[in-house]
């Protein structure tokens, strides 16, 4: 292969990043945009933002509400049904199970880049003092229990092999001891988790986290439950 055609077969799609992104704002919305709100956040000419806004129609990644404002689409929890499959199915008991016995929100999330990316959510029954962690959310990897709960499955020098030029947090070499990491008041003010490693036969290792206000139990006895659900989630990873 010639210079030219090894970089042309690498060159990103301009159209497809266009798209992704309009997937983004969307998602990160409060509401639904118009069309020029849209073109506006993307940072191009109203018209290339149609033009995408179309075909991603087409696919019913997005959709349009009686005033023409749009939203995403039923097509994209299709596509994120298939992410990490294998462990959304083993976690959603677990996280059900975790999340009613101890009064808490459980998530889990998965290791993105430098992010951590909610990948499903459960929240207790019968009680509004939830805090919700939404799928899709994402915070940095350095901050919160997850962020260290993943950093903790590596020792120091595995971790600067994966993750280049994201700094291994002291916390993490804690957590790695104690198997379990704990974090205050970092991702959302006034708001305390708990998280372990779960070992993801194949790929990186995610984490399972609950988070909580006020703590109705001892971290130490949250943490063994939480170990222990990550115990059963890798079992059924096999």
């Amino acid at each position: 292969m010639t210079p030219t055609a090894a970089s042309a077969q690498a060159s990103p799609s301009q159209t497809l990043s266009r798209g992704i992104r309009a997937l983004e704002i969307l998602a990160e919305a409060e509401q639904p945009l118009t069309i020029a709100e849209l073109a506006d956040a993307m940072g191009v000419h109203r018209s290339v933002a149609y033009r995408i806004l179309r075909t991603l129609e087409d696919h019913s990644l997005l959709v349009r509400d009686d005033g023409g404002r749009v939203q995403p689409g039923p097509g994209l929890a299709v596509l994120a049904r298939g992410v990490s499959r294998n462990l959304q199915t083993a976690a959603l008991p677990e996280l059900t199970q975790l999340a009613n016995a101890l009064t808490m929100s459980a998530f889990v999330v998965v290791w993105d880049h430098a992010e951590c990316v909610t990948l499903v959510t459960v929240d207790p029954r019968h009680t509004g003092a939830t805090v919700v962690q939404h799928p899709g959310s994402r915070h940095p990897i350095s901050a919160g229990a997850p962020g260290i709960a993943i950093q903790s499955a590596f020792s120091e020098q595995e971790w600067h092999e994966a993750a280049p030029g994201i700094p291994y947090r002291a916390e993490a070499a804690e957590a790695r001891r104690r198997g379990y990491a704990a974090s205050h008041d970092e991702v959302i003010a006034g708001v305390s988790s708990l998280a372990v490693p779960v070992r993801v036969p194949g790929g990186r290792p995610a984490a399972l986290a609950v988070v909580y206000i006020r703590a109705a139990q001892d971290p130490e006895t949250v943490a063994a439950a939480l170990a222990a659900s990550a115990a059963r989630i890798e079992m059924q990873l096999g």
